[in-house]
């Protein structure tokens, strides 16, 4: 697989999460994605922006151009280096929350690309990588 990176942001403001989204609307339009999948990214990336903010005390969001044979994707990696989560399972799960909020962020996140990982150590940080496939 080929990558070529995009562009590089800093998450440490709550107007950085709005930069963030619009940024990764226009990845996705340059890339060729159609308005329905422009929106599940741009969806995806502002409740994980939010969590590496809310939650990471701050990080960067990388986005690469990614090609695998003939398929062409978007890779957007989120990084913290906040507390971590204890339990990535228990988190992914639908109603769960520490924030009193509906607890769809992460698992509702991970429905709305193609690939979701999560790399989380207590004490280390959490890093979340997505791709979608034109």
């Amino acid at each position: 697989m080929e990558a070529e990176a995009l562009e590089q942001l800093r998450v440490v403001r709550s107007e950085d999460v709005i930069r963030v989204r619009q940024a990764a609307r226009r990845w996705a339009s340059d890339l060729g994605f159609g308005l329905v999948d422009q929106t599940k990214i741009v969806t995806a990336v502002s409740e994980l922006a939010r969590n590496a903010l809310v939650y990471g005390g701050g990080g960067t969001v990388t986005a690469e151009q990614v090609v695998n044979g003939g398929h062409r994707g978007l890779r957007i990696t989120f990084a913290d280096r906040g507390p971590g989560i204890a339990d990535v399972e228990l988190a992914l799960r639908d109603g769960y929350g520490t924030s009193g909020g509906l607890g769809l962020g992460l698992g509702g996140a991970r429905r709305l690309v193609d690939e979701f990982v999560i790399e989380s150590r207590p004490g280390e940080g959490t890093t979340v990588v997505i791709t979608d496939w034109r």
